[in-house]
């Protein structure tokens, strides 16, 4: 195995490690960094379309599943649901919170090589891509993506973009804290990677989030705070709609379609 992988391992074992001994009845909810991520619009704009095209008969791949927070949507919108992931202690988690949920029998759990599938050519009608392109090599995940995707499939995701010059200063110094591996802040998926994609796939829509909002978003768990960032964010939804402006989002989401 290669050592960025190894790395990306180490760094999600040991985020799953602190969150297993942090744990309450509280936080099977929350992100594995512990915050709620159904309070961003980026979210909440793919749960909707994941309501709206989701029906009883598909089989959905959670690409890079993690701690399986996005499996449990999946599976309770009525799809088989697949999940694959290379960190034991995050597969962990995603088990337990789909017994939790009383839903693991909708869900199978993997421990395998999002680059390198055993999946069948044409599997999936949907891949969900909940933020796992920064751990891996884009051009090993898009062509293995298209593969195990149906020619009438759709592959969607919500990925940190990379091009916001303040931002990577965080994430830099991210990197140099050991919060984030140095792969990984490498990485963000900049306007190179959607472009490599049309090789792949059609891109059907990508829509941008985030931007004011995020300078309140250390203030989240306070009332106020809360109310100005879900205010702030839907203002920044609407600013980056202009082709000048939307590069430097916080997050994007794309809507892909098998070419």
């Amino acid at each position: 195995m290669k050592q960025r992988k190894k790395e990306e391992i180490s760094h999600y074992e040991k985020l799953s490690e602190r969150w297993i001994k942090k744990k309450n009845k509280n936080n099977w909810d929350k992100d594995i960094e512990n915050y709620n991520i159904n309070m961003l619009l980026s979210y909440n704009f793919c749960k909707n379309w994941l309501k709206q095209n989701i029906t009883s008969n598909m089989k959905i791949l959670d690409y890079g599943c993690g701690h399986g927070m996005h499996s449990i949507l999946l599976a309770k919108l009525g799809a088989k649901v697949y999940g694959i992931d290379l960190s034991n202690k995050s597969l962990q988690i995603a088990k337990k919170r789909a017994e939790q949920e009383k839903i693991n029998h909708k869900i199978k759990f993997i421990k395998g090589d999002c680059e390198k599938t055993e999946f069948p050519d044409n599997y999936f009608d949907i891949i969900w891509d909940g933020g796992t392109f920064s751990s891996l090599n884009i051009k090993k995940a898009f062509p293995e993506l298209n593969r195990i995707l149906k020619s009438n499939g759709k592959l969607i995701g919500i990925e940190t973009f990379g091009h916001n010059p303040l931002i990577n200063i965080k994430r830099w110094l991210n990197k140099k804290r050991g919060i984030r591996t140095k792969w990984a802040v490498e990485h963000i998926i900049k306007d190179k990677d959607l472009k490599f994609a049309k090789k792949y796939f059609n891109i059907e829509k990508i829509s941008y989030f985030h931007l004011l909002a995020m300078f309140l978003f250390p203030f989240r768990n306070f009332l106020i705070g809360k109310k100005i960032f879900k205010f702030l964010d839907k203002i920044d939804y609407i600013l980056l709609k202009n082709n000048w402006i939307k590069k430097y989002a916080f997050k994007i989401v794309f809507i892909f379609s098998k070419k």
